[in-house]
C-alpha cells in the first residue's frame, strides 16, 4: 500500500471515478474487513509513522494518501482555495486550527475539552470566542471542521490510537490524532504559485490516467465538484 502510494504520489482509500485507483479496488476482498488477518485499516496508522505520505480526508471529503514527494504543491493549491463559506465559519475553523498548533497534536475529545463545542463540558480558554455568541442550547460539530481543515491541507491525521483491552490488546476504531504538517513532516514551501501547482498535479495526474474525464481530475485534484 505504501509502495503505490508513493510510486502514484496520490492514493485515495476508497473508489473515486478512476477505475482501479484506490486502496479499496487495489485490497483483496478478504483483506478489506478481516477478524483473522490485518488489512488497510490496521496499515494505515503504521504507514503514517513511516513518514514517507500523509493521510487524512483529503479526496472530496473522503481519505486517501498523498506522498511527500507532491505534499507541497497539493498544499500549495488547497490553502489558496478557502471552503469556508462565510466569515463566522471561517474564524472557528481558524480557531481550531489554531489550538491544533499550540497543542502540537489533539484528539476530538481533547479539541471538545480544550473548546468546550460540547455544552456544560470543561472550560473554554478564552471567555471572548465565537463559540459564546452562539445560543447557550446549540452545540457545534466539529467533524465538518475537521474535515474543511484536512481538505485545505492545514492538517492532517498524525496516528490512530486505539482502546486497550485487559489481556493488552488494541480494539475497537482507531481514533485519529490531528496535527499540521509542517509538525509532522518540518516547512513545505516552494517556490510556485498555486496555479502552477495546480496544473503541475493536473499534469501528472493526465500521464497517469490519460483516459480520465477531466471532470473526475478536477475533481480529485480540488477536493470538490469544479462546478461549485
Amino acid at each position: 500500500m505504501e509502495q503505490r502510494a508513493i510510486e502514484l504520489g496520490f492514493l485515495p482509500f476508497f473508489s473515486c471515478g478512476i477505475p482501479g485507483f484506490s486502496i479499496e479496488e487495489m485490497i483483496a476482498p478478504e483483506l478489506w474487513f478481516s477478524d483473522e488477518n490485518d488489512g488497510p485499516w490496521e496499515w494505515k496508522g503504521p504507514m503514517i509513522k513511516e513518514g514517507h505520505c500523509a493521510y487524512g480526508k483529503i479526496f472530496n471529503k473522503k481519505a486517501g494518501f498523498v506522498s511527500l514527494e507532491w505534499l507541497p504543491d497539493l498544499i500549495n493549491y488547497r490553502r489558496s482555495k478557502p471552503l469556508a463559506h462565510n466569515e463566522d465559519v471561517a474564524a472557528l475553523d481558524d480557531i481550531v486550527l489554531q489550538t491544533i498548533q499550540s497543542e502540537g497534536s489533539v484528539t476530538i475529545k481533547e479539541l471538545r475539552r480544550l473548546l468546550s463545542f460540547a455544552r456544560g463540558r470543561g472550560k473554554r480558554k478564552n471567555a471572548d470566542e465565537l463559540v459564546d455568541a452562539l445560543p447557550h442550547d446549540q452545540k457545534i460539530s466539529l467533524e465538518p471542521i475537521l474535515v474543511r481543515l484536512m481538505m485545505e491541507l492545514r492538517i492532517v491525521i498524525a496516528d490512530f490510537e486505539y482502546n486497550i483491552d485487559r489481556h493488552g490488546h488494541p480494539y475497537g476504531w482507531g481514533i485519529a490524532r490531528y496535527t499540521t504538517p509542517e509538525t509532522l513532516y518540518g516547512s513545505l514551501r516552494i517556490d510556485r504559485t498555486p496555479e502552477e501547482s495546480f496544473l503541475r498535479i493536473l499534469n501528472h495526474f493526465k500521464t497517469l490516467f490519460p483516459g480520465a474525464p477531466d471532470k473526475v481530475l478536477l475533481k480529485l485534484i480540488s477536493g470538490k465538484s469544479p462546478l461549485c
